[in-house]
């Protein structure tokens, strides 16, 4: 059977994404959960030890507190309320930490340091699994013990105001409850008013017992502008307005003879430089944690704040409303909470936050006996009851208190050994999906490469023997085979596996189609090792005799693509990933600088037939330029190397990235600054002009006149929401949400695209005319810039300029002049495409996603077109050095037919050899220290950009066919 490249590589890509989506699913763990299905009960306590048959035997110690206020707001960082700004930015909550009776912490959180997953970790003080990042667009209701279960069971009246996904996650759960959403992050002023607005009314009543406010502006104005923007001051003057009306309600509250309030102050994570948030930076996991209730001790100056965990608070809160500690919970109780308690209450709630752990060590870590903490905690068990023995004989001697202060030493001691045990094991890995995902994607990937010879053939098309693998005996022996080994997997795994809870008509599938292919790959490796007749064709890489040889390019390209998916081994190497491609970019243009200087100063032989070949001619026929436009052009393909290295050198000052200099200011942030703003409109209107002139062409002239109002709405855009100035703007303007100005652009953007659209069914419909195919496919590409410079944020447009100028400039005097075949030009566009996902600002750290132009043009969060936004503008480096690959194979007259498919050959093969060997890697390394900060956001951005890949390769199969049909 055979089929196209193309067609090959975008099926092998599309089943290669199956393959690495079954092995996410075992990768990313379930969170560590205890064995038990029902949730934790009062009458599952355990008696205070030792204590025999006395009355108090299972005594539990009175609540601490009666009320409790949560006032959570999103990405706090805890250098806004403990750094040297505190006083500036909230002042009240900065005397109260100082002088008031407070405790306050630096309260760490986990990666990833997304809304959803903290919420989680808050209320059931487990640590969630990193695929949560995904989940926290579309939060479905928590099931599992959790503190706001536990206090509606209690009967504890709980009223909510703020971001939505509490919500979601506890339905039915609140008295009384008013939601926000969450994604919309260009609101920043009517998402807080619309919890606030509740506040006066309801501190007046007595008939809550739990209030939780989340404060979402904070985060959006992050998101929008960053941790130094002028708006945030006025945010948090406002937050912490807030907090003093909410202190000063409950101190006129208090009663006497009544047990105190808590008041808590604390944020979910923190916010790094750029304003975002999801990565393992201490900007990220440091928040404030700031407890304010009557029953602590007054304060008589600022002390260093202790460090905590932020799972800490989910014990702490339930110990002090008298509820039991939900199961999963691997916090433990924060001391201090319990100091003003009587040493028999402290004793009591440490025992019972180290049963609790004891119990989920037992169910978690098969030898849990050999847990230093485990066995710390028996030993304080029994020293408690020793202690309780004297207590209940009355004995009140000074030994007894020191041996009290021993015992809570120990208990304190054994708890944070187990909740350190806990937190590392945090979760089982599915090994059996990872396995076969694994077995799944090298398979496609060794099949990609046996077929490379036939894939770059002249005939580019590939013979598959899938029907006498079919037919033959050792794919039924291999069907019966991994049927067997998943019964056996199935009936004896001690935990679940994904692919057993699957049905078995797609389980006998997918052994199927595996058999399948292992027959196809032992029939195809026999006929490399033992060939029959040549494969007709001529190859298109350059041949001496029969054999391949490589010329010094091909051994750059080949050395530094394994060097890089080598390089991914190591943690420093997968953080600083930029600083590979900038190298290997820089490397490419000075061996490129070499094959034009070779091409113009030392082939001088072949001087007549030499000249027409390096020449451009526009329409293919050989003509006689002057001798000033031939000696213009050898300068000017001179010059495209050097000048395409000092873009890139220009292009890295304009966004720090990676983790190690992330930290250190750059041009993007010298750019945003208020009083630079005039510098940045400027450059902006610059870049939008040369942009126009570098896309328009190859338009019609009605795209043309579309994409000069586009780039104008584009810039009005960027006005209306105060990120550049008008000529006539007044200084008194105030910034509006530029909703309408987007959606301007984004008629333009379809409009371009239709009429692209248009042309390339005419070429392929109608008449087989290669220039209207060309025209097309322009205009399609243009419309997708036209889209991304409304994406890209205005200190961007120059990495847009410069991605515009090499491709045209390359185009024109490097890979036409020089003759680089299609797989050579491909692994260019490659390297340059993974650059420039490095020029915009990105990184392996979700938390440089910038989610905010999920929302240009919206008026609410609507999920589809958001999503859709969030990842063009973050892939559209890659994307774009895509795209001008298929328009440049496909429109080049004197190229081969098979070009197009040869490029998306290389370009499969490109994505699959780092994709597989990534999961092989992180597979080894799934214990290493790193593993949930550095490899796992990598994991998830490799998964994403195969799938983009495999959208890409079948927009080159269309081209393909589209392609060799004008060709006949």
């Amino acid at each position: 059977m055979k089929v196209r490249s193309s067609v090959f590589a975008s099926f092998i890509l599309i089943f290669e994404v199956f393959g690495i989506a079954l092995f996410l699913r075992g990768f990313f763990p379930v969170p560590v959960k205890s064995s038990l299905s029902s949730k934790s009960k009062l009458s599952d306590l355990p008696a205070e030890p030792l204590s025999g048959s006395s009355p108090n035997s299972s005594r539990l110690p009175q609540p601490l507190f009666k009320r409790v206020v949560i006032m959570l707001v999103d990405a706090l960082r805890e250098d806004f309320v403990f750094g040297p700004s505190g006083r500036m930015y909230m002042p009240y909550t900065r005397h109260v930490v100082e002088r008031g009776s407070s405790h306050s912490f630096v309260a760490k959180a986990r990666p990833p340091t997304v809304t959803m997953p903290r919420i989680k970790a808050l209320t059931t003080g487990s640590i969630p699994g990193f695929i949560d990042v995904v989940m926290n667009l579309n939060s479905p209701a928590l099931l599992e013990d959790n503190l706001i279960w536990q206090a509606k069971t209690a009967r504890k009246r709980i009223v909510f105001y703020g971001d939505d996904t509490w919500v979601r996650l506890f339905p039915k759960h609140f008295m009384e409850y008013d939601g926000t959403t969450s994604f919309f992050v260009s609101d920043y002023t009517e998402v807080d008013n619309n919890v606030t607005r509740h506040l006066d009314s309801t501190l007046k009543r007595d008939d809550w017992d739990i209030l939780i406010l989340h404060y979402l502006g904070l985060d959006h104005i992050g998101h929008i502008s960053g941790p130094h923007s002028s708006l945030i001051q006025p945010k948090l003057l406002e937050m912490d307005d807030i907090l003093k009306k909410i202190h000063s309600a409950l101190i006129l509250k208090e009663a006497e003879g009544s047990l105190p309030y808590l008041l808590v102050l604390c944020g979910d994570h923190g916010m790094s430089e750029t304003g975002s948030h999801g990565g393992s930076s201490e900007p990220e996991v440091n928040t404030p944690l700031v407890l304010i209730s009557p029953a602590f001790k007054r304060k008589v100056g600022m002390e260093k704040p202790g460090v905590v965990e932020q799972v800490d608070l989910t014990p702490t809160l339930a110990l002090g409303l008298g509820l039991p500690i939900s199961q999963n919970s691997v916090g433990h109780v924060i001391p201090g909470v319990l100091e003003e308690t009587s040493l028999r209450d402290q004793l009591r709630f440490l025992h019972l936050n180290g049963h609790q752990l004891s119990c989920l060590l037992k169910d978690s870590i098969p030898n849990y006996e050999k847990e230093a903490g485990f066995e710390q905690f028996r030993v304080a068990e029994k020293a408690h009851g020793s202690w309780m023995k004297l207590y209940m004989e009355g004995n009140t001697s000074e030994v007894l208190t020191n041996m009290g202060k021993k015992v809570l030493k120990q208990y304190l001691e054994a708890l944070a050994a187990m909740s350190s045990a806990l937190s590392k094991q945090l979760g089982k890995y599915d090994m059996y999906s990872m396995i076969a995902g694994m077995v799944f994607v090298f398979q496609l990937l060794l099949l990609l490469l046996l077929a490379m010879p036939e894939a770059l053939s002249g005939a580019a098309a590939v013979d598959l023997p899938v029907l006498s693998a079919l037919l033959s005996l050792p794919f039924y022996l291999m069907c019966l085979l991994l049927a067997s080994v998943h019964v056996l997997v199935c009936t004896s795994a001690e935990s679940s596996c994904y692919l057993c809870s699957l049905s078995w008509g797609l389980v006998f599938a997918a052994v199927a189609f595996s058999s399948t292919m292992f027959c196809i790959l032992v029939s195809m490796a026999t006929r490399r090792l033992f060939p029959g007749p040549k494969i007709h064709g001529k190859s298109p890489l350059r041949s001496g005799g029969s054999e391949w040889s490589l010329s010094e390019l091909d051994v750059l390209l080949l050395a530094g693509t394994i060097g890089h998916t080598l390089s991914l081994a190591a943690s420093s190497f997968v953080e600083e990933e930029h600083q590979t491609w900038y190298f290997l970019l820089n490397t490419l243009c000075l061996a490129v600088f070499q094959d034009v200087c070779r091409k113009y100063f030392r082939e001088k032989n072949g001087s007549g037939e030499e000249e027409e070949h390096i020449l451009p001619s526009k329409d293919c026929r050989p003509s006689a330029h002057p001798k000033a436009e031939i000696c213009s052009e050898k300068w000017l393909a001179l010059a495209t190397p050097p000048f395409t290295l000092a873009c890139c050198r220009l292009l890295r000052s304009l966004n720090q990235t990676g983790v190690q200099w992330a930290h250190l200011p750059d041009v993007g942030h010298w750019l945003n600054s208020s009083e630079h703003k005039m510098v940045l409109s400027l450059l902006a209107a610059f870049c939008l002009v040369l942009i126009y002139l570098l896309v328009q062409r190859r338009c019609s002239w009605v795209s043309k006149v579309a994409l000069a109002l586009g780039l104008l709405g584009v810039y009005s855009y960027r006005a209306a929401v105060d990120n550049v100035l008008f000529p006539w703007q007044h200084s008194g303007h105030t910034m509006s949400k530029g909703t309408v100005e987007a959606r301007f652009v984004y008629v333009f953007v379809l409009g371009i695209l239709f009429t692209g659209t248009k042309d390339l069914l005419r070429s392929q419909i109608i008449t087989a005319d290669a220039k209207l195919k060309s025209r097309g496919l322009w205009e399609i590409y243009s419309g997708l810039v036209l889209l991304v410079s409304l994406l890209f944020r205005a200190h961007n447009l120059p990495v847009l300029c410069c991605c515009l100028l090499i491709q045209t400039l390359m185009a024109q005097f490097i890979w036409k002049k020089l003759h680089y075949d299609a797989a050579q030009t491909t692994i260019m566009h490659y390297w340059f495409g993974q650059a420039f996902f490095y020029f915009q600002g990105n990184s392996n750290n979700i938390a440089t996603v910038d989610i905010s132009v999920g929302f240009i043009g919206l008026e609410s969060y609507v999920e589809a077109p958001a999503i859709f936004l969030t990842a063009l503008n973050t892939y559209a480096g890659p994307l774009l050095w895509a795209c001008h690959l298929v328009c440049y194979l496909s429109s080049e007259r004197d190229r081969s037919p098979v070009a197009v498919g040869h490029g998306c050959y290389c370009l499969a093969l490109l994505r699959s050899v780092p994709a597989a060997a990534y999961i092989v890697l992180v597979t080894v390394l799934r214990y290493h220290l790193f593993i949930w900060s550095v490899f796992s956001p990598k994991l998830l951005y490799e998964s994403m950009h195969l799938l983009l890949t495999a959208g890409v390769c079948l927009f080159f199969n269309t081209m393909e066919q589209s392609h060799s049909s004008s060709k006949s």
